[in-house]
């Protein structure tokens, strides 16, 4: 086909898709609604949205989504204003952040300061200086593509609800795959006993202790397990999601153990092959695009390197194609804990490449005891 024509023809369609998507973005009053807010409008809430704004119906169709309620008219009206602001700003994420998709989640009816105060809690920024650094490990064959999941490494996603325990499940994670490799088995591990028990501090820093739901660190966790003996099945010592709890730990029922942990450089490909050979990783991030987070490959164009969430990378793929920067972004497949119906069923996909949101900032690998020879 002749390069004019199909210019021509690329460009006719290109208008007539900006022109069915600029019809969408208007209700039938005339006033404008971002394209976004449809993530949630699946189905039919029995309302009329002639008597409604468009704000309100959208808000409606999310509470019924996520089964938000309110004690009383006063919150309702507050948590709508809230739940009006973050579709603002999930429409400045999708700005910034072109090549994912950003729009309602469960955290919209959350201001920024409740969202990083409630589902946070990296409560640390830095390691201690005596941290044992990984081994620099070859790196000439790592494959394209990688992802644990598929290896039977990972367990199903978790939901750490209302408490910034974010940093016992990446603990857990880490080591549930290190148990994996060392035992072939899977298991899944007790973050409630790190919540409960673990109160590892670091000599260096007055107060920086692991703190249950007002957060800690993932070392100092490894830490805790390495002295500790080990950690519980989660059938044993299931989560609570509070810190209110006494300690409960038994010894006698210890799962899984840890043998030794290490930091991983900052070099990208490193990491990579950290995780190719010692299985998934627990690493911190800053999590301000995820609030909004839908889907796709997160790249966005400025992001804070402050590290305020713990996660686990699983994985990495070679082409997360981003239609918007027309080219394939290389990415990291990151485990969250805020349950299946955040993200990609519980996953985020973040570019690698230049340490985005501070992804490779914070990077630690552990390897568990083989206690099928014990």
């Amino acid at each position: 086909m002749d390069c004019r024509i199909a210019y021509s023809l690329f460009v006719i369609s290109h208008f007539l898709f900006v022109g069915v998507i600029t019809a969408e973005t208007f209700s039938a009053d005339g006033s404008e609604v971002d394209p976004l807010i449809r993530q949630v409008t699946n189905g039919d809430d029995g309302a009329d949205p002639q008597f409604l704004t468009a704000a309100e119906h959208h808000f409606l169709l999310f509470k019924k989504r996520f089964k938000k309620s309110y004690g009383s008219q006063e919150e309702h009206d507050y948590r709508f204003k809230v739940f009006q602001d973050n579709l603002r700003r999930a429409a400045r994420h999708q700005k910034l952040d072109p090549s994912a998709t950003h729009g309602v989640t469960q955290f919209s009816d959350l201001t920024p300061a409740e969202f990083r105060n409630t589902y946070l809690g990296l409560r640390r920024l830095r390691l201690p200086d005596d941290a044992t650094e990984a081994p620099i490990l070859p790196t000439d064959n790592l494959p394209e593509d990688f992802d644990w999941r598929e290896k039977g490494a990972v367990t199903p996603v978790k939901n750490q609800g209302s408490c910034g325990s974010c940093w016992s499940f990446s603990t857990t994670g880490a080591l549930e795959g290190a148990h994996f490799l060392a035992t072939g088995k899977l298991v899944s591990l007790s973050e409630q006993q790190l919540v409960d028990c673990d109160h590892e501090c670091d000599p260096e820093e007055a107060g920086a202790c692991d703190s249950g739901c007002n957060g800690g660190l993932m070392n100092s966790a490894f830490e805790y397990t390495l002295k500790a003996g080990g950690l519980m099945l989660e059938e044993d010592y299931p989560y609570t999601g509070t810190d209110r709890g006494t300690c409960k730990f038994d010894k006698t029922k210890i799962a899984a153990k840890v043998a030794n942990f290490s930091v991983v450089s900052l070099d990208e490909d490193q990491i990579a092959a950290n995780l190719v050979k010692n299985g998934p990783l627990a690493v911190a991030i800053n999590a301000v695009f995820m609030q909004t987070y839908i889907g796709g490959v997160s790249c966005p164009y400025i992001c804070s390197k402050r590290l305020d969430h713990g996660v686990l990378l699983v994985g990495y793929g070679s082409a997360g194609y981003a239609p918007i920067r027309m080219k394939d972004k290389p990415y990291w497949v990151i485990k969250n804990s805020w349950g299946e119906t955040w993200g990609e069923n519980g996953f985020y996909k973040i570019c690698r490449g230049r340490n985005i949101c501070g992804v490779d900032s914070l990077v630690s690998s552990v390897a568990a005891v083989n206690t099928n020879s014990q």
